[in-house]
């Protein structure tokens, strides 16, 4: 048996990465997109939308007490869950679709943890000072001034991750009230203990964690991986012009003779600013989030020395090939997958605002009572029992008469709802409610059904015309 030796240890343990500030239009765009994103989530609890009298005017809430949820003009039922499941749907063809088109470009601009870890740095260079000062102030130890400055630099973070907690748990209640709530300590116990833990989550996260949350906990650079093809644009180093590295001095002299030199210049500039730590030089990555800044940083080199930009650039391996061999670039943003994407996001879209614009302002749910499923009455008789539930979805209350078809003879009866000349219930539902009845279903003896039949029940406002209906069983003793 052969004894094997490893050497090293099996773990290698975390290098704080420091990045640092760069200019450029990436790093504009990432601004703009991480104040645009920050600003919805903090402030869309205190939009308002009037929906009449007696319901809430938060624009988006989610009613957990009262089962509802609002999102502007619209409101969703638990018994419509399915929106919840399109929007999903949509979320992740959205995703495929920005993966096949420029890789990991969610990850680099509208991931949640990215966007809160860029303004962790940008809080921890306002107080600790850019990548040089950060590095040696660690070097140098703790110093009266710097224990200062860790201490400012915490507490602003524990501030940020603190409202970002707040924030959240105002989506379940009205935001004023919960806000004045919470600051007078008069807030149920469930909101402090959820903004306690969202707290602990963004604050360790953005603060600690970072780009070890990209590469080691976060499922999605493995799952892109395998959806991605050899089209979609990546951060790429074109290193068919970058090599063969050297500097700017020893780049003249060689083109002087006539040789062949590369425009990198080996300042690790694009290494300096990556939030991950990544040598994008050395090819594609799980580390890296496709954000760009080494593309501002390298173009600003290139600035500086008199070279074309996009050393660094969304690009593909294909085309370093194609210029290699003296081809002009190609870019095919429009291909199959991409054109199935989109076509799937419009697809499934549309039937949601279809349904959204079709659904109806009450319903009707049926459920068999199961012990026992039928009763034979002593006029020989069979009786079904159902609870039925019924939905107005207006914020005024209407009466519904409730009918059922489908079974010869069938007659409805309900305890305390007397039926009509045509064996029509009328129920009144307050605004905005549903009522459960537990209704009977009962068919004379001549008219029994030798077996199970499907039974309709139906309900309409008398008044506007509308319906609606579900469908069950009705079972005799004959179906066993």
């Amino acid at each position: 048996m052969t004894e094997t030796n490893i050497e090293g240890p099996l773990y290698a343990p975390r290098k704080k990465v420091y990045p640092q500030a760069v200019h450029g239009r990436f790093r504009r765009i990432k601004w703009a997109l991480l104040a645009i994103t920050l600003s919805i989530y903090y402030f869309t609890p205190f939009l308002r939308w009037n929906r009449g009298p007696g319901l809430p005017d938060q624009a988006v809430l989610i009613d957990l007490p009262a089962r509802r949820f609002y999102f502007f003009f619209i409101e969703l039922w638990p018994q419509e869950v399915y929106y919840f499941t399109g929007l999903l749907i949509i979320a992740a063809l959205v995703l495929f679709l920005m993966n096949a088109l420029a890789g990991r470009v969610w990850c680099g601009y509208l991931c949640p943890q990215t966007v809160w870890t860029d303004l962790f740095y940008a809080v921890e260079r306002l107080i600790e000072g850019d990548r040089r000062d950060r590095i040696t102030k660690d070097k140098h130890g703790l110093t009266v001034r710097r224990v200062g400055e860790l201490a400012l630099k915490h507490f602003i973070w524990l501030m940020i991750a603190w409202w970002t907690g707040g924030a959240w748990v105002l989506y379940f209640a009205d935001a004023p009230t919960l806000v004045k709530e919470l600051v007078t300590f008069q807030a149920p116990m469930v909101a402090y203990v959820w903004i306690g833990i969202l707290t602990f989550t963004t604050y360790t996260l953005a603060g600690f964690m970072r780009e070890q949350v990209c590469i080691y906990m976060c499922p999605w650079p493995r799952i892109q991986a395998a959806l991605t093809d050899e089209w979609a644009l990546n951060v790429t180093y074109k290193y068919d012009r970058g090599e063969p590295r050297m500097s700017v001095k020893k780049a003249e002299v060689v083109r002087a003779h006539g040789e062949t030199a590369g425009d990198c210049i080996d300042c690790h500039q694009c290494v300096n600013v990556c939030p991950t730590g990544v040598d994008i030089r050395q090819g594609l990555q799980l580390g890296c989030v496709q954000c760009g800044l080494c593309i501002d940083a390298c173009n600003t080199v290139m600035q500086q020395v008199g070279r074309p930009p996009d050393l660094i650039a969304y690009d593909t391996d294909i085309n370093i090939q194609r210029r290699l061999a003296g081809k002009p670039s190609v870019y095919r943003p429009i291909r199959a997958r991409t054109l199935l994407y989109s076509g799937l996001i419009v697809l499934v879209g549309a039937v949601m605002v279809y349904a959204l614009a079709t659904r109806g302002s009450l319903d009707i749910n049926v459920l068999h009572e199961r012990n026992p499923l039928f009763v034979t009455l002593s006029n020989g008789g069979v009786r079904n029992d159902y609870t039925v539930r019924l939905l107005n979805k207006r914020p005024t209350g209407r009466v519904m008469q409730v009918s059922v078809s489908g079974v010869p003879g069938a007659r409805l009866q309900a305890v305390g709802v007397d039926p009509d000349a045509k064996d029509r219930l009328d129920v009144e539902v307050g605004q905005d409610q549903t009522r459960e009845l537990r209704l009977s279903v009962m068919v004379p003896s001549e008219q029994v059904p030798g077996k199970s039949m499907n039974i309709t029940f139906e309900v309409k406002d008398p008044q506007t015309g509308e319906m609606a209906t579900a469908v069950d069983h009705f079972v005799p003793p004959t179906s066993n």
